[in-house]
């Protein structure tokens, strides 16, 4: 709920843990392959009296949006058809990349999508500022820029266009506090209308190991105006994450655990309050790093059963995925191909 505007990306790298603004889907992103790699400033020894105080500060929590990030990441992601995609690095700060997709269940379509990454590093893996979009066969534009204003605002603007005609664009500032994240997402404003969206969110650090928070949405148009509030809470033990999100709109569970270093689960409960339904989904992920394979797999209580797998032929610079989804119920089957280059 807190995603204002789903920008898609073309291809780049997944977004790091650190978060953008309220609402932003890909916040922060890493270096993409190809580009430098950014260097690391020296360690430097703390005096005891450092060392106790950090023992004692509390974390900063994070993004509100990524609460439930980590159990999302276990789930297989739908692919139906065949995709080729083709990524070409053409110099430390520039990549593009090449989508093919041919459906049997939609149209087919074509993507040209870049990537800019600028000199400005903020840590190991973060540079900016960020510039990403891609562009269809049709004509239809999703991008977004994410630059770092100072060690503790970030900002994103995010638009989008189908064909000729634009349709969405927001604007995200998140602040960073030594224990607390805020983060402000304007969406589709129209001063002369009078209408718009305005999320809100703040995570607050209780202890090292517990984060409670809130989130706001408003929007309004012509004729109608509303406002949806929900509550979060975050429990991070050593192997495990526990988030719930309980508000009006309904309530969202998750609960990630990590087995060992090749097996991780998850297990998602979600109601909603306006579709009167609630389902439960248990998902697992299972990494064999020695064969450069991996393997997702969800089933949950509608019956609909789903995984993927991806294999990396190294040393060649090209992976393999397949697909596949069955929905019982409704006797639909659905699979798909993909292979990436670069």
């Amino acid at each position: 709920m807190g995603s204002v505007l789903a920008a898609s990306s073309p291809n780049p790298p997944p977004p790091t843990a650190s978060g953008g603004g309220g609402g932003a889907p890909v916040p922060g992103l890493t270096v993409p392959p190809g580009f430098g790699m950014p260097q690391v400033s020296p360690v430097v020894p703390l005096s005891s009296g450092q060392q106790e105080e950090d023992e004692h500060a509390l974390p900063n929590p994070g993004a509100f949006e990524e609460c439930h990030r980590k159990c999302k990441e276990v789930f297989p992601l739908q692919m139906e058809g065949v995709r080729l995609s083709v990524n070409k690095g053409l110099s430390n700060h520039f990549q593009v990349s090449h989508t093919v997709l041919l459906s049997t269940m939609g149209d087919s379509s074509y993507r040209f999508g870049s990537t800019y990454v600028g000199s400005t590093q903020t840590g190991p893996a973060e540079s900016f500022p960020v510039m990403v979009g891609d562009m269809d066969n049709g004509g239809s534009l999703n991008a977004q820029i994410i630059h770092q204003l100072s060690s503790r605002i970030r900002s994103k603007v995010a638009f989008q266009t189908q064909q000729n005609k634009f349709v969405n664009w927001q604007g995200d500032a998140e602040f960073r506090g030594e224990d607390f994240t805020a983060a402000v997402t304007l969406g589709n404003p129209d001063v002369l209308v009078g209408s718009g969206i305005v999320v809100a969110h703040y995570l607050q650090s209780v202890t090292p190991a517990l984060a409670l928070g809130g989130e706001m949405v408003y929007h309004r148009r012509p004729g109608e105006e509303g406002a949806v509030v929900s509550l979060a809470g975050r429990y991070t033990g050593g192997n495990y994450i526990a988030t719930m999100t309980l508000g009006s709109a309904g309530a969202h569970a998750s609960y990630y655990h990590r087995a060992n270093d090749q097996l991780q689960v998850g297990v998602e409960f979600e109601a909603s309050a306006r579709m009167q339904d609630t389902s439960v989904s248990f998902g697992y992920q299972l990494d064999v790093p020695k064969a450069n394979l991996l393997f997702k797999g969800s089933v949950d209580s509608n019956w609909v059963v789903g995984a993927t797998l991806e294999k990396k032929l190294l040393p060649l610079p090209l992976s393999l995925a397949l697909c596949s989804f069955l929905n019982h119920r409704k006797n639909k089957f659905q699979c798909g191909f993909g292979v990436t280059i670069g």
